[in-house]
């Protein structure tokens, strides 16, 4: 009959509901398509949260003593825990990645003991490695603001992550073309498992200028601080706790998709414009107490319900205002999921670091089975599927996370290190 839905593969199959079933297949395939459009905006959601846990991270430092030759007095310094290029590669890149790997992963399990692999996985990887090349790259050019001049400082390390991702698709090439040929083997997973550790000790090796594994290149400036201190500007507005009279600074600690800031965590009174008043020393006290852990957990819920920033609230526009109301009302529900998450100041990070990878992971999860109902409803190839929508959409946290990098940070190590070695 002209007009009536084409038969389709998957008959029965449903995500949720049986009732999906009634609908027709061009109803159900857009249902569903805006379903991974939503998650696609979650997982942008989660990457900021995880950048600033990973900000958190890099800030941990330990004390370490020394004695100095001339004095023979004992000298104490602060000394960071996180080497700087390795946190590039260990938790940046490999965080932002996550999405990918935690798809293909699932996609490996559920194709155990079959023929071939599932197509979600490989077409995934190897979209996001085209979307990488050149959204991504495109992004980091143009965020550094006008008359900026942001450029790698280490190119010896630079040079030895783009020679490992060369490395990656040459191994690759060896083990299905020419070892085991259209097999993977156990022995060959693992070995290239290894040889991710390689690649951590030879950027370690390159970033400490060892000897004979090292590329004699001088490394320009580069910060201490993975990402630098910011000094926000005064806000009044946002700080209900203490008195408008009282000079107050303000740390922005949420950060939203678009990497804008919302209302803040907590205040902080300056401690010069405060001695000798004991009316000022109390709101102090009473600030202090107030930026505990467990009032920032507090405060994440009370953010997930926010709707309008003193940002929007100043702006000219009334549509844009309405547009950005609109859209913070959309993701009540994936802003109220992330405040479960729990605050970055506890245990340097790392606990909130850990709860963004594994929600991320259910994300990915719920991903995988969006693709498959959109895969069916459609007849598309689950391959194509993944090559296009779902490398776009699983690589939209390495765009965010390079976009802050590229802005924030003094170099721009991170930010093209995320972009070289993810793909």
């Amino acid at each position: 009959m002209a007009g009536a839905d084409p038969p389709s593969a998957c008959d029965g199959a449903y995500l949720l509901f049986h009732g999906e079933t009634l609908l027709s297949n061009g109803v159900r395939a857009t249902l569903y398509t805006v379903a991974l459009a939503y998650c696609f905006i979650g997982l942008s959601a989660i990457t900021a949260r995880f950048f600033k846990s990973m900000e958190q991270i890099m800030k941990h430092s330990r004390e370490v003593v020394s004695v100095d030759p001339h004095t023979n007095m004992p000298v104490v310094k602060q000394e960071k825990v996180w080497n700087y290029t390795i946190a590039d590669i260990a938790l940046l890149a490999f965080g932002t990645s996550f999405p990918q790997i935690s798809l293909a992963t699932i996609d490996a399990i559920r194709n155990l003991g079959q023929l071939t692999a599932g197509g979600l996985g490989p077409g995934t990887l190897v979209g996001s490695a085209a979307f990488d090349m050149f959204p991504i790259h495109a992004v980091c050019v143009v965020m550094p603001r006008a008359g900026s001049k942001k450029k790698i400082s280490d190119l010896g390390v630079w040079l030895v992550e783009l020679f490992w991702s060369f490395w990656a698709y040459i191994w690759l090439y060896f083990i299905l073309e020419v070892w085991t040929p259209g097999v993977i083997t156990l022995w060959e997973a693992l070995l290239t498992v290894l040889q991710y550790g390689l690649l951590l000790l030879h950027v370690y090796a390159q970033d400490k200028r060892w000897p004979y594994v090292s590329i004699p290149f001088v490394r320009s400036y580069r910060p201490e601080d993975w990402v630098p201190e910011e000094n926000a500007s005064v806000d009044y507005d946002n700080c209900d706790e203490i008195s408008d009279t009282l000079p107050i600074s303000v740390d922005k600690d949420i950060l939203d998709i678009y990497g804008s800031y919302h209302n803040a965590e907590y205040c902080k009174v300056p401690e010069k414009d405060m001695e000798g008043s004991s009316t000022m020393n109390d709101a102090v006290k009473n600030t202090q107490e107030d930026t505990s852990w467990l009032f920032i957990w507090w405060r994440q819920f009370l953010s997930a319900f926010n709707l309008e920033s003193p940002e929007s609230r100043k702006m000219d526009s009334i549509y844009l205002r309405i547009t950005r109301i609109f859209f913070n009302l959309l993701i009540v529900p994936w802003k109220l999921l992330f405040a479960f998450v729990p605050p970055y100041h506890i245990a340097h990070g790392w606990i909130a670091f850990i709860c963004s990878l594994v929600l991320i992971s259910g994300i990915a999860y719920g991903v995988t089975k969006l693709t498959d109902q959109i895969s069916c409803v459609t007849g598309i190839s689950s391959y194509v599927i993944a090559f296009t929508a779902l490398a776009a959409g699983t690589s939209w946290p390495d765009l965010v996370a390079s976009k802050i990098a590229a802005e924030r940070q003094v170099t721009a190590d991170s930010a093209i290190a995320n972009i070289t070695l993810i793909r």
